[in-house]
């Protein structure tokens, strides 16, 4: 059982505080895959902003740094719940 930790020791969760505990934490787990799919985005805007320097008007973009980028843009599409997709990586 949960309990609230006190300087006077442990004190079980009342039925109702069971119960709201109850509903923060189905809230939590249902709000995983979303916070899943925004650390990927995170990762993929980081990623994308390391090589912005690419697309600067007196930089030339490789094909393969093209292909790169593209693929990080498209990559939250093959967002899996196991996160099995694995990240794009940049050709030589």
């Amino acid at each position: 059982t949960r309990h609230h930790c006190t300087s006077d020791g442990n004190i079980d969760f009342t039925a109702e505080e069971e119960a709201a505990q109850d509903v923060l934490d189905k809230a939590y787990a249902d709000a995983a895959p979303a916070r899943a799919l925004a650390d990927i985005r995170a990762k993929r805007n980081q990623l994308l902003a390391e090589t912005d320097w690419t697309g600067n008007s007196d930089v030339t973009m490789s094909d393969a740094m093209t292909a790169y980028r593209t693929a990080l843009r498209d990559y939250p599409a093959t967002y899996a719940a196991d996160n099995s997709a694995a990240w794009p990586t940049l050709g030589d």
